[in-house]
């Protein structure tokens, strides 16, 4: 099915005894958010994409916010942007297909250069990535001449290629901390989101120069958005992306990465929550939490969306599209990541200083 703003359609396979043979044993995986005759139209896909991949010796790398289709059926490693460039580093595939966004694509490329890096459709951008290029950077560094520049993983390559040291939202407090020690300096540059940088300064006496870039999913949450879902949801537990605004931060219970917050689900299985993030990681989260049940406010990241079961397969078939970085790029925006992977770091989330008494009590039993 074609996503948000394709022009093209695409041929439906069909669904044969071969392929329901290959995939009944997934179907109960997402069985929960797709009805069997929907399962119909995506069965072929998936068996035909998993087969490509023991053809070609490749992987797929599944974001969070991947539909469940796409998460749990042809994702070889599931979870956020920098823990599949991670994994596929470590990985002996010979392609990687990115089952995200462009900047995800890069990053797997700059930690796997010797890979083929493809991205199955190159629309499929970033508000927050876009936001800023290296000559943003270069030009900051001019007016701020020895601060150290802290870059969200969430960048271009060019942009990381002009960084001291990237972070990710589950650790930027202690990387900005760290870097203020490291290159001696009151003011570190934190870049590109100006909300997750926001709710950074709230946590650390660092001086912090923002950007005005914003993740266009999480940008949209408010304060009142969270108030109406703890009306119509009493004793809900909240848990937001850092990405949301500080208002947003404020009313939850926990802010965290996609990672941490689906960490959070799985240790404590609090009986009601939301994930203020992008939703179909509810939709993820709830397949491997039965359990639990989840308040679904509903923002979709439209470049996301582009990524579809018959897009995954056109690029297998035809390898498109391949991500290429200048060596020289990949070099310099290598660093800073290796920086930030050799940190001995020990915060795992972003917690809010006061929390309501249920989140005291489920934190408890941990």
């Amino acid at each position: 099915m074609p996503a948000f703003g394709d022009e093209k359609t695409h041929t439906a396979l069909a669904y044969t005894d071969e392929v329901r043979r290959k995939t009944d044993y997934l179907y109960p995986k997402v069985a929960q958010f797709i009805p069997e005759i929907e399962w119909r139209v995506h069965a072929p896909y998936i068996a035909a994409i998993n087969d490509l991949k023991r053809e070609k010796n490749a992987v797929v790398l599944a974001h969070n916010y991947m539909t469940p289709e796409i998460f749990n059926c042809v994702g070889d490693f599931a979870g956020d942007s920098l823990q599949l460039a991670k994994e596929a580093a470590k990985t002996d595939a010979d392609i990687i297909v990115q089952a995200g966004v462009h900047f995800m694509a890069e990053t797997s490329k700059i930690l796997c250069p010797e890979k083929t890096v493809l991205i199955p459709d190159l629309r499929a951008g970033c508000s927050l990535a876009a936001s800023i290029t290296g000559a943003d950077v270069r030009l900051l560094k001019q007016k701020y001449p020895g601060a150290p520049v802290v870059t969200y993983v969430n960048t271009t390559a060019d942009v990381k290629a002009e960084t001291d040291i990237c972070c990710t939202s589950s650790n930027a407090v202690e990387v900005v901390e760290y870097a203020a020690r490291e290159w001696g300096s009151d003011t570190v540059l934190f870049l590109p989101d100006q909300y997750l940088a926001k709710n950074v300064a709230a946590m650390t006496d660092v001086k912090i120069v923002t950007w005005a870039g914003a993740c266009e999913v999480h940008e949209r949450f408010t304060a009142e958005d969270i108030c109406e879902i703890r009306e119509g949801n009493p004793g809900v537990i909240v848990l937001a992306h850092p990405e949301c605004p500080p208002d947003v931060l404020a009313e939850a219970d926990f802010a965290g990465s996609t990672s941490g917050m689906s960490n959070f689900v799985k240790e404590n299985q609090p009986k009601n929550v939301v994930l203020i993030t992008e939703c179909s990681m509810s939709d993820n989260v709830a397949l491997e939490n039965p359990k639990v049940n989840f308040v679904r406010p509903c923002n979709l990241c439209p470049h996301m969306k582009r990524i579809t079961l018959p897009k995954i397969l056109h690029s297998f078939q035809t390898m498109e599209h391949e991500v290429i970085i200048d060596p020289e790029i990949i070099a310099k925006a290598r660093l800073p990541i290796d920086r930030m992977i050799a940190l001995p770091l020990t915060r795992q989330s972003m917690y809010n200083h006061q929390r309501p008494p249920e989140v005291a009590a489920i934190e408890s039993r941990v």
